[in-house]
């Protein structure tokens, strides 16, 4: 088991889901069940999966974990992209967090390959 708040990754993911959080109180009142919440929940996987991972036993575990957490960086991904291409956040705000989730993907990968390679 680890400390999750130890791993950078997971630190570094927490920081666009505040971001996320805050930039959709901003969103149109029709996307209140709608992008807002899917922004929402996907920035929050990306942690909340990181966390649960180190909860867990062993290395495989934890790299299933991530596998998730990659899968909903990428679903954040194109979210930011669509909420930027409604204009719902701006060019800037949707540049940093497109930034982000690829140095976050990035890590994650990094982390992947690390586990991979101990459990050889």
């Amino acid at each position: 088991m680890r400390n999750f708040r130890e791993l950078k990754v997971w630190e570094r993911s927490h920081q666009p889901t505040l971001i996320v959080y805050h930039v959709t109180k901003r969103f149109p009142p029709e996307e209140l069940y709608g992008l807002m919440t899917q922004m929402r929940r996907s920035s929050a996987s990306i942690p909340a999966n990181i966390a649960e991972g180190c909860g867990r036993s062993g290395d495989a575990e934890l790299a299933r974990f991530l596998q998730i957490a990659m899968g909903s960086a990428s679903e954040l991904e194109y979210q930011a992209l669509l909420a930027g291409d409604l204009r719902y956040l701006d060019k800037a705000t949707c540049d940093q967090l497109g930034d982000d989730i690829m140095e976050i993907k990035r890590m994650l990968a990094g982390f992947l390959k690390t586990l991979r390679q101990a459990d050889s």
